[in-house]
């Protein structure tokens, strides 16, 4: 006999995301004594609570934990299945929704989906920089459909192409002590003010394949969120930082600003594009990875 349903998955989500059964009985336009009906009766079917009391307010039990965890992981793909499927029905392509793990990698994407946009019609771009379960996560949860990573994780499931190489190399003010260097060493941050963007130190190329090899760390770290006031603030002589070669030399026509080598040999990465194996097929989602092959103004070196 069938005893889950969507609707129990749906009804916990909303519990835990409004706070309250009645709160959650409004979003799924049920009254509130249908909604706790249908709990009570899986309740009494799975032989255990899925809520405790606690005051006023609920508490999810080691079963409710686990069904919120089913229906975080299950729901996307359900909604992503039914928008496929009335696609199919009204002959449209779809949509491709791209998350983002990579700062600097927006202004490049700009570029790919400016074409492709003109290219595919029929496809709808969305462009994600947050995810509930983190990037790997939103693609196993059917959050996004692609993710842009300079750190591919391979999982199986999932498939990862390089699009584009480039070298990661440190960002000086024009009068900087080390803007006539032809690279710099680890220990001559040790004295700068380091300014990244807001991702965990371990994911930042400046100290997990540079300071931290060496045994070193900047006298300062600082985060920002833009790009254009990060570089504003290097101009300023506030501090250095840590970008894409390419994306530096965008900016030196407009900012005092200069790129100089990380080390001798700099640093060398790649951008790679991820998705579901499954997705890897489909027409509209190749053509975007091909595209994003091609070369782009001011997107290589």
């Amino acid at each position: 006999m069938k005893m889950l349903e969507r609707i129990h998955l749906c009804i916990v989500q909303e519990v835990e995301k409004q706070g309250s059964l009645t709160a959650a009985a409004i979003v799924l336009n049920l009254t509130q004594s249908a909604l706790s009906h249908s709990m009570k009766k899986l309740e009494q079917q799975i032989g255990t609570d899925v809520w405790v009391r606690e005051g006023r307010s609920l508490r999810l039990t080691q079963a409710g934990q686990y069904l919120l965890a089913v229906a975080n992981r299950v729901l996307p793909q359900l909604d992503l299945a039914e928008e496929r499927l009335g696609q199919f029905a009204q002959g449209e392509r779809g949509a491709l929704r791209i998350g983002m793990e990579c700062h600097p990698c927006y202004q490049w994407l700009l570029k790919v989906v400016s074409p492709y946009l003109e290219a595919w019609p029929d496809v709808d771009v969305d462009v994600r920089q947050k995810f509930q379960f983190g990037g790997i996560g939103a693609l196993f949860g059917y959050e996004i459909d692609m993710l842009v990573t300079p750190d591919p994780l391979f999982k199986p499931g999932l498939m990862f192409e390089p699009v584009f190489d480039y070298e990661q190399v440190l960002v000086v003010a024009k009068d900087h002590p080390l803007a006539k260097q032809e690279y710099v060493e680890p220990q001559q941050l040790t004295q700068e003010a380091l300014i990244s963007y807001p991702v965990e130190i371990e994911r930042l190329d400046i100290f997990s394949l540079f300071m931290l090899p060496a045994g070193v760390t900047p006298k300062r770290h600082k985060t920002i969120e833009t790009t254009d006031i990060l570089l504003q603030m290097v101009e300023s002589g506030r501090g250095v930082a840590a970008l894409p070669r390419w994306l530096v030399q965008e900016y030196t026509a407009k900012l005092d600003v200069v790129p100089v080598r990380l080390g001798p040999n700099g640093i060398p990465k790649q951008i790679f594009l991820g998705a579901r194996e499954a997705d890897f097929s489909i027409d509209y989602v190749r053509a975007f990875i091909e595209l994003a092959r091609s070369p782009l103004p001011s997107a290589r070196n």
